[in-house]
């Protein structure tokens, strides 16, 4: 029996922590085929040192897949992509997917954002596409290298809405053998916009002001705007028919208290330090949209987005 084969495109802080994990296990079973897509030097680093990871989970330790690829062009007989790419670039990447994979091929976008299924499904139309949530902290170091710090970080995955019955356990099974965390649901919408509200509220208003995330908590305006986004949020989910709790918006804010008082967002990073490419469509174009989509009024995130765009 041919042994499946699993890609990880991107070997940033995400795609790097956990490709990492599901290479290091598969050296030593050699129960699949593993492939990584980089580009440029990290393509290079990882030719030719392996991929390294420094984190609590591991000592400083590195892994080699059974081939490192610089172009997407250049992956044959895909059965499960990761696709662990920053999000302004998922378009380019689903366009060159769509070249080399078959309709069997299942996959797993690795970025949190409310409206990912949909934008992946608009290019490639036929394939399982399983919406997942994550939670880890991890980040690039340099080329080649990924730190990670915190509690080991978790994926929760859920079945594809338009093929719900597709067979999908041995993805399971491949993140349990590979030590990762995570929850396999039926729905993992309701978990996915959990997190979005969170990420989209407190990027844009740390973009905004380039505060942290404690400031958002205690500054009195930033703690509004920051409500008023979750507000519109909200509604969008409900008008979409995702269950969010109640009490969303005390809960993000309880969350949100527990992160050190001067945790950036990467929007504020990636925007106050003049970034070309940033988040700022995934946490504010997509609410937007949304909100034109379904008839809802947006005037806090719209206000919010335009003062992110013009910094």
């Amino acid at each position: 029996m041919t042994k499946k084969h699993i890609v990880v495109v991107g070997l940033g802080g995400v795609g790097g922590y956990f490709g990492f994990k599901i290479n290091q296990k598969n050296e030593s079973s050699q129960k699949y085929k593993i492939s990584f897509v980089a580009r440029g030097e990290t393509y290079q680093k990882v030719k030719e040192n392996g991929l390294v990871l420094i984190s609590p989970e591991h000592p400083v330790d590195h892994t080699r897949p059974d081939a490192v690829e610089q172009n997407i062009s250049d992956v044959k007989n895909a059965d499960l992509v990761f696709i662990c790419v920053k999000e302004y670039d998922l378009e380019n990447i689903c366009r060159q997917l769509k070249e080399v994979i078959s309709t069997e091929t299942v996959l797993l976008p690795m970025m949190n954002g409310a409206d990912i299924y949909e934008r992946i499904r608009t290019i490639i139309p036929d394939n399982v596409i399983l919406p997942t949530c994550l939670y880890v902290a991890s980040h690039i170091k340099e080329k080649g290298i990924v730190g990670h710090k915190g509690k080991a970080g978790k994926m929760i995955v859920g079945r594809d809405p338009q093929h719900f019955s597709a067979e999908v356990d041995w993805i399971a099974d491949l993140l349990k053998e590979s030590k990762i965390e995570f929850d396999f649901k039926d729905n993992s919408l309701t978990d996915i916009w959990t997190k979005y509200i969170f990420i989209a509220s407190f990027g844009l208003v740390t973009a905004k002001h380039n505060s942290s995330i404690g400031t958002v908590c205690e500054n009195d305006e930033q703690k509004q705007e920051a409500s008023e986004i979750m507000k519109e949020i909200k509604m969008i989910a409900d008008k979409k028919g995702i269950a969010l709790d109640e009490d969303i918006i005390q809960k993000t804010f309880e969350k949100a208290s527990a992160f050190p008082f001067e945790t950036p967002t990467s929007l504020q990073l990636d925007v106050n330090s003049g970034k070309g490419n940033n988040e700022l469509e995934l946490l504010g174009g997509a609410v937007l949209n949304f909100g034109k989509e379904l008839g809802i009024h947006t005037p806090f995130t719209q206000k919010m987005y335009n003062g992110v765009k013009v910094k």
